[in-house]
């Protein structure tokens, strides 16, 4: 078997693939196969990556399936003991493979692995060191648009992986499942990190792990507002235990209403309005999300002390934004 397998959802991308398949192909860790999935490229993708970089599988979809829909047909063909979603705007450092492997290796309690992520073009400014999730039920980046002065260069657990490079040992997701198609895009990887908790495997920040994001540093898109919205409560209603949801559900409250507050206040933005929608159409899927959850907490191996451990308080929000 393969050691690791690397699963790229891609759609018109083509002019990211020269850093990010060229830098894999720099790897000091070579036991590894490549998967761009295609969701519909226009841009001539296909050709390039066949005659650039015939070491890839390429599997064309012919449609836009989403994020979490290429990724999921990237899992079924995947061969890897190791999972690893990677996003095309990204390029790697040469070690990056290895420390996550090396990881895995030496703590099999971890089922997976978070990089550090700094911005492409501001290679000083963090992106993400690993998700957070707020016991109010608020998720988000460690470390955000701060500066890396050395603050987040330890080994430690966090909540989850950022989809953009997140790692996965198989044999937990042969447990939990992979990523759930009705996210489609956004708060997917932090759904795998509310079972992977529930079920009591560890999520480990690998600072070690370097991955360059060309991300800017502004704010988000309708279309991300609109998920946001929405996915925030379908973490709720699918995840959060009852017994925890007894304890914060005033917290729970108060952040949703600080949403709908703040999107009121600034009613003439596109963004605003589509994350009123977004919640609306998160209350709307209770419905959807609720037969779910049976399954998701039957899951559940650790006791509400241990999950509030990787839980961070309202009031220690490890980021600016």
């Amino acid at each position: 078997m393969t050691t690791i397998s690397i699963i790229i959802p891609h759609l018109n991308g083509r002019h990211h693939l020269n850093d990010c398949l060229g830098s894999l192909r720099q790897q000091t860790f070579t036991d590894f196969e490549v998967l761009l999935i295609d969701n519909g490229s226009t841009d001539g993708t296909q050709a390039y990556v066949r005659e650039q970089f015939p070491e890839v599988k390429l599997i064309e979809l012919g449609q836009n399936q989403g994020f979490t829909g290429a990724c999921n047909v990237g899992w079924a063909a995947a061969k890897g003991e190791i999972i690893i979603l990677l996003n095309n705007d990204t390029q790697v450092e040469p070690n990056w493979l290895r420390e996550v492997w090396l990881a895995f290796e030496q703590n099999p309690q971890v089922g997976s692995v978070a990089s550090k992520m700094l911005l492409f073009d501001q290679r000083d400014t963090f992106h993400t060191a690993g998700d957070f999730y707020r016991m109010d039920g608020i998720p988000g980046n460690r470390g955000v648009w701060q500066k890396d002065v050395g603050q987040y260069d330890q080994v430690e657990p966090v909540f989850s992986a950022c989809g953009g490079s997140s790692a996965y040992r198989r044999t937990m997701l042969d447990e939990i499942g992979f990523l759930d198609d009705d996210f489609f895009f956004s708060c997917e990887d932090v759904d795998i990190g509310w079972r992977a908790n529930l079920a009591g495997w560890q999520v480990l920040y690998v600072p070690t792990a370097v991955v360059y994001h060309k991300l800017k540093a502004t704010g988000g898109s309708v279309t991300g507002s609109y998920y946001d919205g929405r996915n925030f409560l379908y973490l709720i209603w699918k995840n959060y235990p009852a017994t925890l949801l007894r304890r914060y559900w005033k917290e729970i409250l108060k952040a949703q209403l600080k949403i709908s507050r703040d999107a009121l206040r600034a009613w003439r933005g596109e963004a605003a309005r589509a994350r009123l929608r977004g919640q609306l159409a998160g209350l709307w899927g209770i419905f959807k999300m609720w037969p779910k959850r049976r399954h998701v907490q039957a899951l559940r191996r650790v006791d509400d002390d241990s999950l509030t451990a990787v839980l961070t308080p309202v009031d220690e929000t490890p980021t600016d934004g």
